[in-house]
């Protein structure tokens, strides 16, 4: 499978991207814990089924230390006793975050307070940029039916 568009080839998506990513360079040097952002760019990711970024994600946590029990189970993460209840709370956040759609009100004061508990006000704000800029990052390579599976931890980083 071949991507639809060379993204950096072209002179106008080579220059919006180049400033995509370094927000997405940002993001990495917030004070959101790095195990977190691996996590929830990775459940995002599943929800919206962008292999590219599903396998760039479970290869960063993993080379970051993540656990392969903790990766396989993040689709479960709310059967799972192996995550914490700040990063529970992230998850869900990110789950209402990405399936706006499908949940009318968007994200509930009730799943906003329960992160509010965990993270204070720069790390939210760092978590809900991290949620928009996956969806983001998943449309792009979702459209562009960019192939995965040859990501190689630090590529982009």
């Amino acid at each position: 499978m071949d991507a639809r568009l060379n993204y950096f080839a072209d002179p106008t998506a080579d220059k919006v991207l180049k400033h995509f990513m370094s927000a997405g360079k940002a993001l990495k040097a917030s004070p959101l814990p790095t195990a977190t952002q691996e996590l929830v760019a990775l459940r995002v990711s599943q929800i919206n089924g962008c292999a590219v970024c599903i396998d760039m994600h479970t290869k960063e946590a993993a080379a970051a230390g993540e656990t392969s029990v903790r990766l396989h189970l993040v689709a479960a993460w709310r059967e799972a006793t192996v995550f914490t209840e700040a990063e529970r709370a992230a998850l869900e956040l990110a789950e209402e975050g990405t399936r706006v759609a499908d949940a009318a009100g968007g994200v509930s004061d009730e799943v906003w307070a329960n992160a509010a508990k965990h993270y204070d006000q720069e790390q939210l704000a760092a978590l809900v940029i991290l949620v928009s800029f996956m969806n983001t990052a998943n449309r792009l390579n979702i459209i562009n039916q960019q192939p995965a599976g040859n990501y190689e931890p630090g590529q982009f980083h």
